[in-house]
């Protein structure tokens, strides 16, 4: 049963009963509406207050009744009541304090802020993708909803240092502003480039205007749901397979293939070896490499040579990317 149902219920026959009284006093005594309500107040209250008028034997009879049906709704009314306050402030209390130690833990995750429609699809796709992250919105029923999905988050103002802090941004691997003010957006882009100035950042833009100063903020990544959604519907239309292979690989849950970025670190034993080398060796199909410099190398030719710092982007299973995944670290096979 719904919480709230029990006192609401306990309310409802309370109501009954002093109307069941009020009716009975004015058929059996045939007192006055205001003086059959007072003696149903005070015979359901116990307050002992002497009777308005002398009673009948009917009256005594039905005042019995109305004694052990009105007393015994009260005090149940009251009951789920106080329980009602006492255990929904608790939880709520418990909840927020086991949400914030799970949250205090949390280490190399996402913050969230914002769980409008674009949020969900974040992350209902962070959740897929098994990566840690927690939301931030200030909106007690998308934080509900968000809470019923069951995701960590927090009740707060995003754009706050000490928000960002509690949510663990020392910790965090990146952070996306998704709210729909481009002005909150930018805020929380400037406050989160000020407490982590290599925090990698993704903000919502609703204008062109808006994505200039974003950058300027610090945002790595400015995205335009509009600019997106119409460049998809484009591209859908002109090569329709193309954008299916592409869905596949990255979109479909349960997908055997997928697309994955990966970082060369210092220690990697892929450090000094060509395209070439790496391909024959490792079996690794790689589609794009990212220079240290910043340089985007489409389809990398087999002599380019892979430093420290590079970052590949390849496709594989998942299978096949996890066994990987120590290589590219520079840990031990």
């Amino acid at each position: 049963m719904n919480p709230i149902r029990r006192p609401l219920w306990g309310i409802g026959v309370l109501v009954f009963i002093v109307a069941i009284g009020v009716i009975g006093y004015r058929v059996i005594e045939g007192w006055s509406f205001i003086d059959s309500l007072y003696m149903t107040i005070i015979t359901i209250t116990t307050v002992g207050f002497a009777e308005v008028h002398p009673l009948s034997e009917g009256g005594k009879i039905f005042s019995i009744f109305i004694i052990i049906g009105g007393v015994g709704g009260a005090l149940y009314t009251l009951t789920t009541m106080v329980q009602y306050i006492l255990e929904g402030q608790f939880g709520i209390t418990m909840g927020r304090r086991r949400m914030k130690a799970k949250i205090a833990k949390l280490k190399g995750h996402f913050i969230l802020c914002g769980y409008g429609r674009v949020g969900q699809e974040i992350a209902r796709t962070f959740s897929e993708e098994r990566a840690s992250f927690v939301v931030i919105d200030n909106n007690e029923e998308r934080l509900a909803k968000a809470e019923g999905d069951g995701y960590l988050c927090l009740l707060a103002d995003a754009t706050t240092d000490e928000v960002l802090k509690e949510a663990g941004i020392e910790r965090a691997r990146g952070l996306v502003a998704t709210l729909g003010s481009d002005a909150d957006n930018t805020y929380i882009t400037l406050s989160a480039r000020g407490l982590r100035p290599d925090l990698f950042i993704e903000a919502r833009s609703g204008s062109q205007e808006a994505e200039v100063k974003l950058k300027m903020a610090g945002a790595d990544r400015v995205i335009s749901p509009h600019i997106i959604g119409g460049h998809r519907m484009a591209m859908l239309a002109l090569r329709p397979a193309v954008v299916d292979f592409i869905d596949t690989v990255t979109y479909r849950p349960g997908r055997e293939l997928q697309l994955e970025n990966v970082d060369v670190a210092s220690g990697s034993p892929l450090v000094g070896q060509t395209m070439k080398h790496i391909r024959e060796q490792d079996g690794i199909t790689v589609l794009a490499m990212r220079k240290k410099s910043g340089k985007m190398l489409a389809n990398p030719p087999g002599e380019e040579v892979i430093k420290d710092g590079d970052r590949l982007i390849v496709i594989g299973t998942k299978q096949r990317l996890a066994a990987l995944e120590s290589i590219f670290e520079g840990k031990s096979k």
